[in-house]
């Protein structure tokens, strides 16, 4: 059962909307190989060029530190600077689910 969640906003550099979406795609692979990570979407705004978000749950702590300190998060480190102009990370913890 989900515990804890991320939410990540992103604002894309402009014309590098492309490269972001081919980015979260990179990103969704690498998450399928933790265990720990139970769901992981990541989507766009609709009407708002460039506006990422990525959502995402875990059973535990634990689990979410793992994803952070893994590879996507790492990767998510590296290249947010080529990326976004903005992105933040807000720590969840779930209250309510189906």
């Amino acid at each position: 059962m989900a515990k804890f969640a991320l939410l990540v906003e992103m604002k894309a550099k402009p014309g590098k909307e492309a490269e972001v979406e081919a980015f979260l795609a990179k990103e969704a692979s690498l998450v399928k190989g933790e265990p720990g990570t139970l769901t992981w979407h990541a989507a766009k705004i609709e009407g708002e060029p460039g506006v990422y978000r990525v959502f995402d749950t875990f059973g535990d702590e634990t689990a979410r530190e793992a994803h952070l300190n893994g590879e996507a998060g790492q990767e998510f480190v590296d290249k947010a600077g080529e990326l976004f102009l903005k992105a933040k990370i807000s720590r969840l913890q779930v209250v309510a689910h189906k």
